[in-house]
């Protein structure tokens, strides 16, 4: 096994500066022999299911997409690979007005628009033809219009787990030193109420209300947050939180992740966290493709749909950071997915996190991971440049640990990074 340079306890002890010299992943505050009570976690659509085994999650996003299903029949419904979309919903990337006319002509109805101002581009949400299903409208429209880019609006998930935290414990870590600058997040609502996000600095987008979740605010204080005993990747650094989601059955949907994109263009956020997935999508393809043209780096949680699952998207677009998770032992986690999408590895186990109760709950899942390599290409990039990805990855590859075959291989990509003091990130079950 072929070993990078690599930070120890020693040398963070003695504050040596570098991306894994600053973090100090998250642990539940606590004192030397006290408990931390159970925490009661509120509901919510894209996380949790209490009887799934709490060592694999492979099944987990099949069995909330079944049920996302199944509760909004109304307004969902599966395409023909089982993955869920808005019903009678099809996108139109920047239709001229001659095919715009055309699409009227044969029925289609313009619904909504996103104008993706940071990157000069439209979305339009048409309503497909009466009488049409939403996969023969798709085909219909590229037929009508064979040089323009159409596609369904695919609803994309959440990648990972939040369970109660009684029983558990963790060693208090020192505070990480502030990272300046700004880091994005595509997610749920983050709760700004929670303790450790009291103090982050925030800006927010997508919905005209607050709406909380246990996903985005787990994420969010995983990137940012910061307590007495309590710090994230990115503590100091501006979140700019796009909530795609707004407790709507349709959220996550295409057009709103792509909005959130144009928005975080336009504020210039270099690095972007994205802990969904969902199926390829070659409207959202383009949209990412933009950004990083334009120098943004864009991370996203690999999925848990197991090793040999076909690939999730974004995390499998060209030039993406995927990001899996790996145990307090240094093992993938066993639903996480492999292959040359997965380009860091990080840790995502029974690791503390914010939840949507205003307390703490044990984190599981590559959604969680994602986060940790985020705030650490933080570090890496400063102003947007063409080229960015790269240059940040190679930075951060640099002080990874290189795990399995030498070099990047598709379990760990290249390498384990974040993992910091062995003593103290990973919770530990009484």
């Amino acid at each position: 096994m072929k070993v990078l340079p690599f930070l120890t306890a020693a040398t963070l002890a003695c504050g040596t500066a570098g991306a894994s010299a600053q973090l100090r992943l998250p642990t539940l505050p606590s004192l030397p022999g006290v408990t931390l009570p159970s925490v009661t976690r509120a509901p919510s659509t894209l996380l949790t299911d209490s009887e799934l085994a709490p060592r694999d999650l492979s099944d987990l996003r099949r069995r909330t997409v079944r049920e996302l299903l199944r509760r909004n029949s109304s307004v969902l419904e599966a395409d023909r690979a089982g993955e869920p979309l808005v019903r009678g919903e099809v996108l139109a990337f920047s239709p001229t007005p001659k095919a715009l006319d055309a699409l009227r002509a044969a029925g289609f109805a313009p619904l909504r628009e996103r104008r993706l101002e940071g990157l000069d581009m439209r979305v339009l949400v048409l309503q497909a033809p009466p009488g049409l299903g939403t996969a023969a409208a798709l085909d219909r429209a590229r037929e009508i219009d064979p040089p323009g880019s159409y596609e369904l609006n695919h609803v994309y998930t959440g990648s990972g787990t939040l369970a109660p935290a009684g029983g558990a414990s963790g060693a208090a870590t020192a505070p990480a030193p502030a990272v300046p600058g700004r880091i994005g997040l595509i997610d749920g609502g983050v709760d700004e109420r929670h303790p450790v996000l009291r103090a982050a600095r925030l800006q927010t987008h997508g919905c005209d209300a607050r709406h909380p979740s246990a996903h985005g605010t787990a994420v969010a204080s995983l990137m940012v947050g910061e307590g007495r005993s309590f710090h994230g990747a990115a503590p100091g650094a501006m979140l700019y939180a796009a909530d795609v989601f707004c407790d709507q059955p349709t959220g996550g949907a295409v057009d709103a992740v792509a909005d959130a994109l144009g928005w975080l263009a336009q504020e210039r956020v270099p690095v972007i966290n994205i802990s969904l997935v969902g199926p390829a999508n070659r409207l959202l393809e383009r949209v990412i493709a933009a950004m990083q043209a334009r120098g943004h780096v864009i991370v996203a949680a690999v999925g848990n749909d197991g090793p040999a699952a076909p690939p999730l998207y974004p995390a499998a677009y060209p030039g993406v950071v995927g990001v899996t998770a790996v145990d307090a032992r240094r093992r993938t986690l066993p639903e996480a997915a492999q292959g040359p999408q997965v380009t860091f590895a990080a840790p995502g186990a029974d690791m503390a996190a914010a939840d949507g109760a205003g307390g703490f709950s044990l984190a599981r899942g590559t959604s969680f991971a994602a986060p940790l390599v985020a705030g650490l290409l933080a570090q890496h990039v400063g102003a947007l440049a063409p080229g960015n990805t790269n240059t940040a990855i190679g930075a951060l590859a640099a002080i990874g640990l290189d795990l399995g075959a030498p070099g990047r291989d598709p379990v760990f990509g290249l390498g384990l990074v974040g993992e910091g003091l062995r003593a103290s990130p990973m919770l530990a079950r009484k």
